[in-house]
């Protein structure tokens, strides 16, 4: 493969990883993509640690032996958690991960406490808790784990109705905790969560301010392509482990981010 064409790879559990996508194609337009959505290993947050590390560097070792990427990004905030550390012993493509934007929601809260959305699996792990450590004394801190909005953000694409009714039922153990009512930023830590900020914004308010890393994963993927060159061959394409009829319900949503071909990997 000629080195212009290789690929970015943005890999996530779902279809959250179009939030990443969404800010990549302003910075990168021209950068040949595949979308890899491991839609038959779908949902990461109600899988245990090893389940998640294993199949995440199972999976990635074969996309990168197939696809030659320039980069790997993995767009999912549970398997990066888990598996990023892993899957850079086993690779030499560089990989982006993509945590928790902790940092930043500590230096904007004005009240002192802010909110950490994720699933639950991502709440568990020590990497969340070193960020709070590192970036947010002083501040207090409320997590809750939710895998419950990660269907919803997936039906939601697919064009069905989803209602703010459920979504604030997905999300209510959040404000429910002591010092809840104080939360004025909430970190929305899975890729899959921006795709519902209208509803979460409805549910908890419009003074609350959301936080969600693709902005920076987008930085830091132009960061470390730079001075590179980019040239497709062919349109950028997205490629499932599940089922490609389940996959095609999508269609239009990956068009909306020039992504034309569905396969199945």
């Amino acid at each position: 493969m000629d080195a212009s064409s290789s690929p970015i790879l943005l890999f996530d559990s779902g279809v959250g990883g179009l939030t990443v996508l969404g800010e990549l194609r302003k910075l990168l337009p021209d950068a040949p993509v595949i979308y890899a959505a491991d839609m038959a290993g779908l949902p990461y947050g109600a899988k245990s640690e090893a389940e998640v590390a294993a199949r995440v560097a199972g999976l990635l070792g074969r996309m990168a032996e197939r696809y030659q990427p320039r980069l790997i990004c993995i767009a999912c905030n549970t398997a990066s958690t888990i598996a990023l550390g892993m899957v850079r012993d086993v690779l030499a493509t560089p990989i982006v991960g993509t945590v928790p934007a902790i940092k930043p929601a500590a230096a904007m809260t004005r009240t002192g406490v802010f909110g950490l959305l994720g699933t639950e699996a991502t709440m568990r792990q020590k990497y969340v808790d070193d960020l709070e450590h590192e970036f947010a004394v002083g501040k207090r801190l409320l997590r809750h784990g939710t895998n419950g909005l990660v269907p919803l953000a997936e039906a939601k694409l697919r064009g069905e109705s989803v209602r703010v009714e459920d979504v604030a039922e997905a999300a209510k153990g959040l404000v429910l905790q002591l010092h809840g009512r104080e939360i004025d930023t909430i970190v929305l830590a899975c890729t899959h969560f921006p795709l519902l900020e209208d509803e979460l914004r409805a549910a908890f308010g419009k003074e609350i301010a959301f936080v969600h890393g693709a902005e920076g994963i987008a930085r830091r993927i132009a960061s470390l392509t730079e001075g590179q060159t980019f040239a497709r061959t062919g349109p950028d394409r997205a490629v499932t482990t599940g089922e490609l009829a389940d996959f095609e319900r999508l269609a239009k949503a990956f068009e909306s981010h020039g992504i034309t071909r569905l396969e199945r990997f």
